[in-house]
């Protein structure tokens, strides 16, 4: 037998002898490991779907938390029949670095902390829709370090919580998030009744699958101006078009009617001297 066939031997019968050592270890292991996993995914579901019955937000923060410490409690299990470390020599340690992890992961920890104030306090909740920083879109979850918000386009807005709760937000209607508008100018002698409805029905079949189905266009009348009545028509688009797309759609309806008025300048007349 040559030495690297002697080295193989001896490898495999250190790995054999280190495997019947501590087989009861590694199942104990593999067990707590599958426990865990188990009773976290139904304890996850189970949270959800009480959240979902109760006036709490159904946010993943809690969710997280509360599979944290499932998963600290299972590691605490196995920390001295399988690693022979004592649970409590580490939560000393803790205790000891706790003041320098603290300084290094300040950011995660205002996060966390934000998070559970807004869903404890109800200031945001999922499905809520949020203007923050000229940025608006419908809250769709609260994880531990941000809130995600998707706005009409369909982006994903990951916000710190932290930011959250420390800027001013508002918190506006679906019909007030969905509302757009495009202006006009109606001609001094149009019958101004007649004129605004027409303009309401020219809008309606133009943006007629764009448009939220129980808020039709609304005519406003705004003032006068040298060329006309100055006003405007509000739409509300439903969810997934984008304001844009609908505007292009009424202006290119509205181009052409006799009773809106189509000069920006007014006309001027030459005058021979």
């Amino acid at each position: 037998m040559g030495r690297s066939e002697q080295a193989i031997s001896s490898f495999s019968d250190a790995v054999i002898y280190w495997f019947r050592q501590n087989f009861g270890k590694i199942i104990l292991l593999i067990v707590v490991a599958v426990c865990a996993a188990l009773i976290s995914k139904i304890v996850a579901a189970a949270m959800r779907r009480t959240l979902e019955r109760t006036n709490l937000p159904s946010a993943s923060i809690f969710v997280n938390i509360v599979r944290a410490l499932i998963w600290i409690f299972a590691a605490a299990t196995v920390l001295q029949p399988v690693f022979g470390i004592n649970p409590s020599t580490v939560v000393a340690a803790l205790g000891v670095s706790g003041l320098a992890l603290s300084f290094g992961l300040k950011d995660t920890i205002a996060n966390i902390v934000g998070g559970f104030g807004l869903m404890v306090s109800k200031v945001v909740q999922p499905g809520d829709i949020i203007t923050i920083q000229g940025t608006t879109g419908t809250v769709r979850d609260v994880t531990w370090r941000h809130t995600i918000v998707i706005d009409r386009t369909g982006n994903q807005l990951l916000i710190p919580n932290s930011i959250l709760n420390t800027t001013a937000l508002e918190k506006i209607t679906e019909a007030g998030e969905a509302a757009t508008t495009v202006p006009f100018t109606l001609r001094g002698d149009a019958d101004i009744a007649k004129s605004s409805h027409s303009i309401a029905q020219v809008v309606a079949q133009a943006t007629e699958g764009m448009a939220m189905p129980s808020n039709p266009p609304i005519v406003q009348l705004q003032g006068f101006t040298p060329y006309g009545i100055k006003g405007q028509v509000v739409m509300f688009a439903k969810q997934g078009v984008i304001a844009a797309d609908m505007q292009d759609a009424a202006t290119r309806a509205l181009a052409g009617q006799n009773y809106i008025v189509q000069e920006t300048e007014p006309q001027t007349n030459d005058i021979e001297h």
